[in-house]
Parts: C-alpha cells; structure tokens; sequence
C-alpha cells in the first residue's frame, strides 16, 4: 500500500506531505486548492510523461516521493517486486518500504529513482504498476475505446494461458507466411541465383584444384625457369665432394671419396690417441661421414629428377593459368576457392525452388494456420463464458448505485477481415478473422440506462454519471485479482450526486475492505464513509494537506455541503450523514 507521499513545488503545492493508511481514504479541498496535484504526483510516480508546467511558479523543479508497504502482498507480486528491485540496484527501507521519486525540471529532463537508485521511468513504472491502479476522467474516456473493453474482459476472464498459446502460435504461422510468400515472390531471382551457383561449381570442379596447388606451381615454375643454373650448381657441388670433375656416372658411395678419405684420415688418427677428448672428435667426425653420404645422394636425387623435357614449364604454366581464372572470380587463393565452392553447395542446397519444395511449405502454413485457429478459438470460448459473467456482475452492482434498472452487456464477435488485411486467418465457421495479437474477436460493452431501453455501445448511450457509476461497478468486480494494491479515483463521482452519490461512497467503503482506495472528491456523501479523511487547504503562498479528526472533519462536511460552513444546520447535517455512513459501514461488515 502507499504509507506516504511527500510533494514539493507542484502546481498550488509548495511542499506537503500525506500518510495514508489502509481502508478508504478521501481528498477533499475548495475548487484550485490542489487536490488533483496530489493524484498528479502519483501519476508520475507511475511513469506518466512529465510536464514541465506543473512545476511551480518561482521553483527550479518538482519532486514527489512516495513510500510504499509490500508486507500485504501476495507471493507473486512480491516476487516480481523483489525481482525488479534486484535488477535495479535498489534497496529497501529499514522498515521494509520502498522510497520511489520522481522529479521534473522546469527546462530539462525528469528524474526516477527507487530505493535509492536512479533508474529510468520504465523501472518505476513497473514497480508502481505493482501496487496502484489509477482512475480518472480520463481512463472512463478510455473505457469507451474497444481495445480497453477487450483488456477489462481479458482481466476478468483470465486468459492469459490460451492468449499466450495463441500468440506463439501466430507468430509461428506468420513467420511461414511471410517465408511462403517471399519464396514465391522470388522464384525468379532464387532460380537465376541457383544457376550462378551451379554454373560456378562446375566451373570449379571441372578444373579440379587441389589444396594448395597454387602456391606448389609457384615453387615448381620457379623451379623450371631456373633449370640450367641449379644443375650446374649441382654438378659442382658433387664434384666437389668426389674430387673428380666428370662425376656424372659415379655413384653415390663413390662421390664422396676425396671428401671422405680426407675426413677418415682424421678420425683414424684422433682414435689412436689415448685421450677420452680426441676419441670423442673422432666420433663426431663419423656423423660428419654420414652427411656427406646423405647429401650426395640427395644431389644425386635432385639432378636425376629435374626435368629434361623443356614443354614440362609449358604444362605447369598453363595450369597455373587454370587455376588464376578462378582465384579472379571467387577468393584469392585455390583454398580460398575450396572454400567458398564448400559454401555454395550448401547455399545451393537450401535454394530449392521446385514445385514439391513450394508445396511442403504451403502445407506447413495450412498446419500453421489450423493451430492457429483453434487456438483462437480457445480465447473466444473463454471471452464469451467470461462476458456472461462479467456482465451479470456488473448489472447487479449497479443497481446497488442506484441504478436498478441498467442493464450492463459485453458482445464478443468475431473481428472480421478486410479486403487488405495483412492477417486474415479462416475460421471453421466460414468466417475469414483479422487474427491480430489479442486474439481474433471484437469486444464491445453496451448499456442500457431503463429497463426496457434499446441496449447501445456504451459510448453512445452513458451519460458523464452513469459512465462513472459504470467504471465503478467494473473496478468492485475486477477487484478481486488485484486483493493488496491501492486504487486511486481521482473525482470519478463526476455528475454524480444524491441517493447515487451514497451508493459510490458505499460501493468504495466494500471496495476499501480488500484494498486501500485513496478517493479525490467533491461529494460530502462519498467523504462521510472514509476511515481517513484528507483536506488539501489553499493558504496566502501555498496549499498543505491536512488531516482531520471529529470537529474538523465535521466542518469540512458542511463546507461540501452546498457551502453550508459553520452554521449549526450545516455541521448538526455533516454529522447525520457521518452518523449515517457508520451505521452503514457497520451493517454490512
């Protein structure tokens, strides 16, 4: 519940503050006083959009703070309380409660803060959109709109499960549309893309690169280009080792004689010493032994295989001249080339565009689709159950305000399609719907103000009072899924007055049983049945919230009543109708 709410330099209020319990709380003041400042307040503590002509004249910005008390929750509000309290940082009161504000600067943005953490409007819009529900003129306007009659009912029916499973499903099913509908806008475009792609592969493998072949026919090519320098370098360096200079017919064993000859004097030479040092230079001199064998038979290998024929260039050359026209086109290397060719296969496999690929996908959305509808279905089966309910209800509640002969209907119909709709979705019954995300039916209240009066939507037959009575009745009903928030009516007896003005204060006092109802009003019926009474008092400079007890509150009744003030008739009236509405209260506890 709202413990507290503190207000600085908004509109007629330079500073105030107000504690409130729990039950039915009013709010009363003389016209401009600033009562409206302190629903307001609350609005932004909401998140509403902040105005910077609210701020008071002569102050640099407005703040409104506002305490809150979670300890009469229900599970899964704390939960998602605490939740949101944890993923932004904040913290609670020693107490228990929760501090939000909001402040609004005259030339610059607002500011939202909860449990001591700057947050943004959205933070604190979720976490007061935990604990109030707010009402107004303007929200009985709102009531008026189809969307808003389609949310109360939703609220009542509890359709929250089949509405989630039809919405999953349609995003499904849409999601196959638009892939049908783009595979056969672009059956062209994909079959000329699936020809590239082929023609690109055959291209490919006709050649039939190997990896890293490009960069071997570099080094061969290099090779062949520089063929007779490397067999003369060859030849010298055998020569060389053998200490012959025709060597081309000598063997391997043979070619590193003069060489090894030399080397083997001197190891014979160190091994006949006695010196463990000596003996080990002589074994070193072997293994320099085993290299000269080694590398003359690898310069034996190398000349035998270079080639003698010169067209073996001419072969490597054009090769390499294969494999450049692709690396032109498709990457800038042969791997590089593999690669992509590896790419486009797989692109190439999911670019089917026969006619059995475009019929599975139809199917799918034929599929798609028949989930959809029954899901649908499930909604308006729950709607229409709820609306019988829902509008029984609410008939009996206003004739409990004074209003016994309404008649209070909700019509749930299917919400057909137009010719250009962008989701038309067939239905068994024969209808084509317009399935959008809440659901494929049109909601609508009618009223009836007389018994025996044509029933009309309700924003053509309810004047200003009944449609306040009628807001009334639906919250009293609704009322129930909400048990623990604080409901806040800004002058919603509007147009309202006499044995219907006592009704609402009675309606509001059963209403304040579940939940803690705060009540802006100029109605001194309404006023009498509060537990705590509120007065916002207009001084020289400012206005100041105050609350009242006995006499006080005895005056301030006759104030509202007619302006009747401190006269003995006025006050000995505001106390019979104090009287009256505890005895009332009482009765019916």
């Amino acid at each position: 519940m709202l413990a507290e709410i503190r207000i600085e330099s908004l509109g007629a209020i330079s500073a105030a503050t107000a504690e409130f319990d729990r039950g039915l709380t009013v709010l009363t003041g003389e016209t401009g006083a600033g009562k409206t400042m302190v629903v307001t307040g609350l609005h932004l503590l909401g998140g509403a959009r902040a105005d910077a002509t609210k701020v008071r004249s002569g102050a640099q910005r407005a703040v409104v703070e506002g305490r809150f008390d979670t300890a009469d929750l229900g599970e899964a509000v704390t939960g998602r309380i605490d939740d949101l309290l944890d993923s932004s940082g904040a913290e609670r009161d020693d107490d228990g409660s929760v501090i939000a504000a909001r402040s609004v600067t005259r030339d610059g943005p607002s500011r939202a803060y909860l449990g001591g953490r700057s947050v943004p409007a959205k933070s604190l819009s979720e976490f007061t959109g935990e604990l109030l529900t707010l009402h107004g003129q303007n929200d009985q306007l709102r009531l008026m709109r189809p969307d808003h009659q389609r949310a109360a009912l939703d609220h009542y029916a509890a359709v929250q499960a089949p509405l989630a499973r039809y919405r999953a499903a349609r995003e499904t099913w849409l999601q196959a549309k638009r892939d049908l509908e783009d595979r056969r806008r672009r059956t062209r475009e994909l079959a000329q893309e699936a020809d590239r792609l082929q023609f690109a592969l055959n291209e490919i493998d006709v050649v039939a690169p190997r990896p890293g072949e490009d960069v071997d026919l570099v080094d061969d090519i290099r090779r062949l280009s520089e063929l007779d320098a490397l067999r003369d370098a060859v030849q010298t360096a055998r020569s060389a080792l053998s200490g012959d200079g025709d060597i081309s017919a000598a063997p391997d064993a043979f070619a590193v004689q003069a060489a090894a000859s030399a080397v083997g004097q001197a190891r014979t030479v160190l091994e006949g010493t006695d010196d463990s040092q000596l003996k080990a230079l002589a074994e070193q001199l072997d293994s320099a032994l085993a290299v000269l064998v080694d590398v003359s038979g690898e310069l034996g290998r190398f000349i035998s295989e270079l080639p003698t024929d010169a067209s073996t260039l001419e072969t490597k050359l054009a090769r390499q001249a294969e494999l450049r026209t692709l690396t032109r086109k498709y990457a800038a290397d042969i791997d590089g080339v593999l690669q992509w060719a590896g790419e486009a296969r797989e692109q190439l496999g999911q670019l089917d565009v026969s006619e059995e690929a475009l019929g599975s996908l139809e199917r799918r959305v034929e599929e798609l689709q028949a989930k959809v509808a029954a899901a649908a279905q499930d909604v308006s089966k729950a709607r229409v159950k709820a609306a019988r309910g829902l509008s029984k209800a609410v008939t009996a509640e206003l004739s409990g305000l004074a209003m016994a002969g309404a008649d209070f209907t909700i019509a749930v119909s299917p919400l057909l399609a137009r010719a250009d709709d962008t989701a038309p979705l067939p239905l068994p019954s024969g209808d084509t719907v317009h399935a959008g995300r809440d659901g494929v039916d049109a909601v609508e209240f009618g009223f009836s103000a007389h018994r025996g009066a044509d029933i009309l939507p309700l924003h053509k037959s309810a004047s200003g009072g009944e449609l306040s009575r009628v807001m009334l009745a639906l919250e009293v009903v609704l009322a129930a899924s909400t048990e623990g928030t604080t409901m806040v009516f800004d002058e919603v007896d509007a147009g309202v007055g006499g044995r219907a003005a006592v009704q609402i204060g009675r309606r509001l006092a059963r209403l304040a049983r579940t939940h803690q109802v705060i009540v802006v009003t100029h109605l001194p019926q309404v006023a009498a049945y509060a537990d705590v009474h509120l007065v916002v008092e207009s001084g020289p400079k400012s206005s100041r919230v105050v609350r009242l007890q006995d006499e006080d509150r005895v005056a301030e009744l006759a104030r509202m009543l007619a302006g009747l003030g401190e006269t003995d008739s006025g006050r000995a009236h505001a106390r019979e109708l104090l009287d009256a509405a505890r005895s009332d209260r009482e009765s019916t506890a």
